[in-house]
Order: structure tokens, then C-alpha cells, then sequence
């Protein structure tokens, strides 16, 4: 399937007629069922009519006089028809999916028309996200269980005086700092370091949920696919969009990069790997999220003193730890 703006603009116009058109049927029944609503929105517009020709046919004081009281009962109408409506809790509004652009695609900033967050969004998920291992509908905050972890400390084993089940509730605090507090410049990038199965894409998929639910853009990448992206770009499509996608990793709001240290080594590739980095640190509006099945010993060893140098200096480095959760879940849905 090719994808282009224009298929995204006529999906979204469509969605919009449809959520329209369902909303219509919505307020029709309701009038239907409710014969008060009919009275009262009945006598506004009899009332309005009324306020229009006495506004057109005079200007005279007794005229003023009315028009100011037929304004005062058309106010004093729609007041008891949005207590009634809030006393049935019904909204008669058509409910988007998107508040901000109302289905439209675009938004009004400074006076000029620009992509929402959600159509960006919507270019993201094909062209980068359609590998997406996050489960985004399972990888949430909610469905968090600290239970899969050891609730027993091993000093010896993970190196640390904190149990498995300890050490990862202390991540999750940090994990939901990042998201409360996404738009401070001072808040830091991520680096999760730990063995598979300790947590580290299904906290990644957390962050990435609220980040999403604030409107926010995600792009979420395996370094592997990551730099295919890259030198697909590069040295192979050189389109439009192509451009515009690979701008996409250095001004995302949220850049998400999975399994580093799993790519095929070279010096080119650690080259545009620093850029994105670096890039991206030194502009306070994004945010960044390395996971690793590496420490950072084994990092030391796979890139130069640059790109790590920018890992211990400028991300809050989180070890993960303990037996792998995914057979413990096994388990535990056996069990039950």
C-alpha cells in the first residue's frame, strides 16, 4: 500500500463526514425522545426570528427596549436547555477523535494553517512505526504488575541492594516523571540498559502511550530498521516525503530507539547514529529513549568515546534486572 498526504487528507475528511453524520442521527433521536428540548429550542427560534425583524424594521428606544428582552428570554431558553442536557448527560457535540484539529488534519497557529500532531502522527505509524513491537494496547501503565518481579534482593547476582521488584517501581516513578513532565526543557533523555525480557520495550510502550494520549508525536525504531531508514533515504529514495521523514528522527517530539547495539557495525553508521543523537540533545523540545540489551561496558566497546560520552553525560541511565518476565507471565496466567 503506497501512502501519500493527500490519501491521509481524504481519509481524515472522510472520518470527519462520517463521526458528522452519526452525530446528526445522535441529536435527531434525542430531540425525538425528549418533547421539552423540541419545546425550548422551538421557542428560540421563534424568539430569534422575532429579535432579527424587530433589529432590521427599527431603531427606536421601544424597539431597543424589546430586543434587548427578546435576547434576555432566547439566553434564559438556551440556560434551561443546557441544565436540562447536563442533567441527562447527553453532549450534542460530535465527539472526534481529535479535539484539537476536530478531524481536520490541521490546526490554526499564528494565524497560519499547519499539520496537527495526530495526522503527523498517522505518517509516522506507516512509514516508521508499521514494524511497531510496543502492543500500544497492552503496553500501558494499567496493565502494569510489579508481582512478575522477585521481591527478593540478590547483592551478589544484580549488583544492587534492591530487590527486581523494588528496583522496577523505582523505574516506573521515573517513567511517569518523564511524561509529566515531557515539555521541561531540563527533563533528561532516557537509556534503559538490561538483559531481554526484564521490561524494557513494555515501559518504552507506557511512556510512549501518555505521551501519545498528550498529543504528542512518537517514533518508535529498532536501530537496525533505524539506520536502513537512513541510508534508504540517503542512497536510495531521495523524495519529498522521503526528506520529510528522515527530518522526522531529529524533530519527533519523542524518538524511541530499540535494541542499540544490535545493528551491523561500521563507521558510517556510527556517524549518523551520533548526529541523531547529538542533534536531538541539543534541542530542549524533544526527548529521546535508548533501550539496550548491552551495560554500558559492552556499549564502550561497540561505539567510539563520542556517542558515549553523550550517553552517560546527557540520559538518566536505568538498569533493568532480574528473571524474565515474559515466562513469569506464562506462569502466572497458567496458574490462574
Amino acid at each position: 500500500m503506497n501512502i501519500d498526504i493527500a490519501t491521509i487528507e481524504r481519509e481524515y475528511e472522510q472520518k470527519r463526514t462520517s463521526i458528522i453524520r452519526e452525530n446528526e442521527l445522535y441529536v435527531k433521536n434525542v430531540y425525538d425522545n425528549s418533547p421539552e428540548l423540541i419545546e425550548i429550542e422551538s421557542e428560540i427560534k421563534k424568539l430569534g426570528i422575532e429579535a432579527a425583524k424587530n433589529a432590521i424594521l427599527s431603531s427606536s428606544s421601544d424597539n431597543s427596549k424589546k430586543l434587548s428582552s427578546l435576547i434576555k428570554k432566547i439566553n434564559s431558553l438556551k440556560e434551561k436547555k443546557e441544565k436540562l442536557l447536563k442533567e441527562k448527560s447527553i453532549s450534542l457535540e460530535p465527539k472526534f477523535e481529535c479535539e484539537k484539529c476536530k478531524d481536520t488534519g490541521y490546526i490554526i497557529v499564528n494565524m497560519q494553517s499547519q499539520m496537527c500532531s495526530c495526522m503527523k502522527q498517522r505518517l509516522l505509524d506507516y512509514y516508521y512505526n508499521k514494524y511497531n513491537i510496543l502492543n500500544l494496547e497492552s503496553n500501558n501503565f494499567k496493565n502494569f504488575d510489579d508481582t512478575l518481579y522477585s521481591d527478593t534482593a540478590d547483592t551478589q547476582k544484580y549488583k544492587s541492594k534492591d530487590s527486581p521488584r523494588a528496583n522496577i517501581n523505582k523505574i516506573k516513578k521515573v517513567a511517569e516523571d518523564f511524561v509529566n513532565n515531557f515539555d521541561n526543557p531540563e527533563t533528561k533523555n532516557l537509556l534503559f540498559v538490561g538483559t531481554p525480557g526484564t521490561g524494557k520495550t513494555f515501559l518504552s510502550g507506557c511512556i510512549a502511550n501518555e505521551i501519545l494520549n498528550k498529543g504528542y508525536t512518537v517514533l518508535y525504531q529498532t536501530t537496525p530498521l533505524l539506520m536502513d531508514s537512513i541510508f534508504d533515504f540517503k542512497f536510495g529514495s531521495n523524495s519529498k516525503t522521503s526528506k520529510e521523514l528522515y527530518n522526522d528522527l531529529f524533530n519527533v517530539d519523542l524518538l524511541i530507539i530499540d535494541d542499540l547495539g544490535t545493528e551491523n557495525q561500521s563507521n558510517a553508521k556510527f556517524t549518523e547514529l551520533f548526529n541523531i543523537i547529538n542533534s536531538r540533545m541539543l534541542n530542549p523540545r524533544t526527548k529521546t529513549l535508548i533501550s539496550t540489551n548491552f551495560d554500558l561496558n559492552q556499549l564502550s566497546k561497540l561505539y567510539d568515546d563520542r556517542i558515549i560520552s553523550r550517553l552517560i553525560g546527557q540520559y538518566s541511565i536505568y538498569k533493568f534486572y532480574g528473571n524474565d518476565i515474559r515466562l513469569n507471565k506464562t506462569k502466572k496466567e497458567a496458574h490462574n
